[in-house]
């Protein structure tokens, strides 16, 4: 790899990814049969190790063609232990949703999905549909359809911007009276297909509590942020100091 990288530097000629033996996808697998067999034996897709050519080692690519156990292999390497079965379906199902929007999920995709799974089941608030509409020389409005203890409910409203009108549409039907306190964007993962995600910090009355939301599209972690805040504020406060909740 020490010399292709020479003389492609001397000839000016890139090496292309998919080149045998010194391509950056030499020894890349992103197809769920090849991972399994390279998992399983290193053997069954190469017949060369990729140390004894200058990597540092091979490389599973996660993405839509990826399976349940490149997914558990990627997750144990993180130091997440999955041992029931259905946890690791719930898991993957998510990660194959997202995967259908993005071409490679990264390290940080999967510590967001995982951190999801802990939400309980039962939430009071869940989001069913929104359309969010932004136009240069029209008011912003946002469509959303929320199901609220097992009944759906719908609301349109306009505001200052999209997330603005999502957020006040949320609270026409939630009617929470809680006040928003603190809105953070952060890109969790690199590329224009990046996963944002979105922190909102809620206060009512002397409860402060915060919630996250993560998504290609921004206005949807939005809007997941704001119904988890909301859903935390539904359960019973079980805290001293639920300032701390962050």
């Amino acid at each position: 790899v020490s010399t292709s990288r020479i003389v492609s530097t001397v000839t000016g000629f890139p090496v292309q990814p998919n080149k045998a033996i010194v391509g950056a996808n030499a020894f890349a697998h992103e197809s769920g049969i090849h991972q399994d067999g390279i998992l399983k034996a290193r053997e069954t897709y190469e017949i060369i190790r990729a140390e004894d050519v200058g990597w540092a080692k091979n490389k599973i690519v996660l993405g839509k063609h990826s399976g349940r156990n490149a997914l558990r292999s990627r997750l144990h390497d993180l130091g997440i232990l999955i041992k029931e079965k259905e946890e690791l379906s719930r898991i993957f199902i998510k990660f194959k949703n997202l995967a259908d929007r993005k071409h490679e999920i990264y390290d940080e995709d999967l510590h967001a999905l995982v951190a999801g799974r802990s939400l309980q089941d039962k939430k009071k608030y869940q989001l069913v549909a929104l359309q969010a509409c932004s136009e240069i020389g029209k008011k912003p409005y946002a469509k959303i359809t929320l199901l609220i203890n097992g009944m759906e409910m719908n609301a349109e409203v306009s505001g200052s911007g999209p997330v603005d009108a999502t957020f006040c549409a949320i609270e026409k039907i939630a009617t929470s009276r809680a006040r928003l306190q603190l809105y953070s964007v952060n890109n969790i993962t690199k590329g224009t297909d990046a996963q944002g995600e979105v922190t909102v910090r809620l206060k009512k009355d002397r409860r402060i509590v915060n919630g996250h939301g993560a998504d290609t599209d921004i206005i949807i972690a939005s809007a997941k942020a704001y119904l988890h805040a909301l859903n935390k504020l539904a359960q019973p406060e079980t805290r001293a100091h639920p300032q701390h909740d962050i």
